[in-house]
């Protein structure tokens, strides 16, 4: 008798525990039916940032998504130019905004470059929407090396977007140019000294055994005498030995 009773309560308390899991099973579920079918005003995200739009429809329980890019005038690049519901409009949460983001404008206003290194300015024209265009390069005297002289299309020349620009850029100063003179059959600690002192450089000397000539004689140079030379061009004797 006394287990019998045992049983009944042992079924009671699982009877009462499967209508409490039902009782909160289905108070759960009506709650997300619920906050699924919670509505919400749509903010106007229009001339806001992608980063922006996001945090603003977040707070409303809101997503973005990027429906496409477009050129525009009057709104800058990376804003959005519309959206889709429209501003005050009724929606229900966690449901998505389509936005139109601008590319920005289609034309461009090429900037003054000369006296920038073209360096600085291939990273302007990135950020601007223009690309590179030839380049060109000759000695100047008045532009140090690797700045730019002139440029084409001219700066405040209105183009399309990614229209090349070239540019002319400087080499610095024109380097001197002399004659090589002929070493052959001097001295070298003479031609040597002589070379050092008025700014050339003797990149190397080879020691050869040449019979019948004494010792420290220049036998062969190269540039060879009467070749065009610069003094950063490196000279390279062989000397008897």
């Amino acid at each position: 008798m006394g287990s019998d009773k045992s049983y009944w309560y042992l079924d009671l308390l699982n009877l009462l525990l499967l209508i409490l899991i039902f009782f909160f099973g289905g108070a759960v579920i009506s709650s997300q039916i619920i906050l699924n079918d919670e509505m919400v005003y749509v903010p106007d995200v229009t001339g806001k940032t992608l980063d922006q739009a996001r945090q603003e429809l977040q707070k409303r329980d809101l997503g973005l998504a990027v429906a496409s890019y477009q050129f525009s005038e009057q709104v800058g690049r990376g804003r959005i130019i519309s959206q889709d519901p429209a501003p005050g409009s009724r929606l229900k949460v966690n449901r998505q905004i389509a936005v139109v983001v601008s590319s920005g404008s289609e034309s461009v206003i090429v900037p003054l470059y000369a006296g920038k290194s073209l360096e600085q300015a291939t990273l302007d024209m990135r950020q601007k929407g223009l690309s590179r265009g030839p380049i060109s390069q000759i000695h100047s005297r008045r532009y140090p090396a690797g700045r730019i002289i002139a440029q084409d299309p001219p700066a405040q020349t209105e183009v399309e977007r990614n229209h090349p620009v070239g540019f002319l850029v400087s080499l610095g100063e024109p380097e001197t140019r002399y004659i090589m003179p002929d070493l052959i059959g001097r001295k070298l600690d003479r031609a040597a000294d002589w070379l050092q002192n008025v700014g050339f450089k003797i990149e190397d000397v080879r020691h050869v055994y040449y019979p019948g000539l004494e010792k420290g004689v220049i036998i062969r140079q190269n540039p060879p005498g009467g070749y065009p030379i610069q003094k950063r061009n490196p000279i390279s004797l062989e000397v008897s030995r």
